[in-house]
């Protein structure tokens, strides 16, 4: 499927907030994409599909991957809006039509990250977290200076102040995103 085709299925799929950030994220994942020698094609499929599940229901999630064989850890249980990344892979293939297989992992862990990701995995995880519609987190511009200077310095400090947010809300910390950011913060 063609990605204007794809946009337009997205705008009837998704809300208007979330089509604004799914266009932004598409952008940008572009804009490093380029700065960094990536795949760009790659970059726009990835953004533009990131959060094609983001809009359904948490019950039907949990209901849907449970259809498919996907599995649901634990952190997903409780927190089902986390499975739009493994489900959003998933629509990306059978509803959308993409077959790169690292586009579709991107997807995957866009939300919680993991260790050992690739140029596009991080691109999109920086890309969703940075977009010009982002406007909430802190040191946003630290992080989107870093994000075209070094990848994994801007992974590092996303993920350090993710933990940092969800320390002091009181959040439930996916055990993926502890793992990915001690991952990261031994490769410096």
């Amino acid at each position: 499927m063609k990605r204007l085709e794809i946009e337009k299925k997205l705008k009837k799929a998704l809300d208007k907030e979330r089509f604004t950030h799914t266009m932004g994220v598409m952008y940008t994942a572009a804009s490093l994409a380029m700065a960094h020698g990536a795949d760009l094609e790659q970059a726009l499929y990835a953004g533009l599909l990131h959060d094609c599940a983001k809009c359904i229901p948490n019950r039907k999630k949990i209901k849907i991957c449970k259809k498919h064989g996907i599995h649901i850890s634990l952190s997903e249980e409780r927190n089902p809006f986390l499975l739009h990344a493994k489900l959003g892979a998933y629509f990306a293939r059978k509803r959308y039509g993409v077959k790169d297989k690292e586009i579709l992992h991107a997807i995957q862990v866009h939300t919680t990250g993991e260790p050992g990701m690739n140029v596009l995995d991080k691109i999109l995880y920086i890309a969703d977290y940075i977009e010009p519609n982002r406007n909430k987190a802190p040191d946003l511009a630290e992080v989107r200076r870093l994000a075209f200077e070094d990848l994994d310095k801007a992974m590092l400090k996303i993920l350090s102040d993710t933990l940092d947010y969800l320390n002091e809300r009181g959040g439930e910390l996916d055990p993926m995103t502890m793992k990915t950011y001690k991952y990261f913060k031994k490769e410096r």
